[in-house]
């Protein structure tokens, strides 16, 4: 792995970053896609320590939370007894509605048990008072108050679907018919309760992580590749990729660094960490 020039590192970080997929990155980097995997595996895990360390301390005015579907090797219904760490999993996901920044994240079943502990890490992260908006998940109303109690105001957005013939067995939700701002926490703002941005951000992540395109042969085969993919993933848009509407990189937005980052600063960082 030493072996592998930093501009070819570069080079398949890069092609991964934008949303190409192992065997694509291979042909145009002229690199085994065993090397790919083990280095982005590599790399991604390093991203994933560097993020639990910068990501602390922060402020914010508004944040979002949303889920996103994914899975492991094999989607939830081909489970037998006793299959762990595969199948279907969902990325719980918080980003500041201001800076775009995504302060942190979290993998797993949509259960009550993750909700609290991506609550709990969210609180560790952010600093309140700030607004929290999430969708309609209800393990979140108890998970929230454990975590923030009265230190931030909360909404909840209740959406309604409308199921059409033939819908059934999509991978998505019908057409939305109604959305109900709650407020929960406090007085917020109805215009507040929103989760409009995150949405927009789970689909940059379904866009540039291939295994997360839906209705393709691209899916992750194990629990730690996936995690992995993510910190990778977090690292270039937090650090590295100029959000176009802001004109900087959404680390730059929240104040954590001066200038958009290089793949090279970026590597450095995160063997460093």
């Amino acid at each position: 792995m030493n072996t592998i020039p930093m501009a070819r590192k570069v080079h398949i970080l890069a092609c991964l970053a934008e949303g190409m997929s192992t065997r694509s990155t291979e042909r145009i980097t002229e690199t085994h896609r065993d090397t790919i995997m083990r280095l982005s595996a590599r790399v991604g895990a390093q991203c994933l320590g560097f993020l639990d360390q910068r990501m602390r301390g922060l402020t914010a005015k508004k944040v979002q939370v949303d889920e996103i579907w994914t899975y492991v090797q094999k989607k939830e219904k081909w489970l037998t007894n006793g299959e762990q760490g595969i199948g279907d999993q969902y990325v719980f996901l918080a980003l500041d509605a201001d800076t775009k920044l995504v302060p942190c994240f979290l993998v797993g079943k949509r259960i009550s048990d993750n909700a609290h502990a991506f609550m709990q890490d969210l609180a560790w992260r952010v600093q309140p008072p700030f607004h929290l908006t999430t969708d309609g998940f209800r393990p979140y109303l108890p998970a929230v108050e454990a975590a923030f109690g009265s230190t931030i105001t909360y909404g909840m957005l209740n959406k309604s679907y409308r199921t059409v013939p033939g819908w059934e067995g999509r991978y998505s939700p019908g057409e939305i018919v109604h959305a109900m701002p709650t407020p929960i926490i406090g007085r917020p703002d109805p215009a507040d309760i929103s989760t409009s941005y995150v949405e927009r951000q789970n689909l940059t992540m379904r866009m540039q992580m291939r295994r997360f395109t839906r209705l393709t042969n691209g899916f992750s085969k194990t629990l730690a590749h996936l995690k992995a993919a993510l910190g990778l993933h977090f690292a270039h848009y937090n650090f590295l990729r100029v959000h176009r509407t802001l004109r900087m990189t959404p680390a730059m937005a929240a104040g954590l660094t001066d200038h958009i980052w290089t793949w090279e600063e970026l590597l450095g960082a995160v063997r460093a960490n």
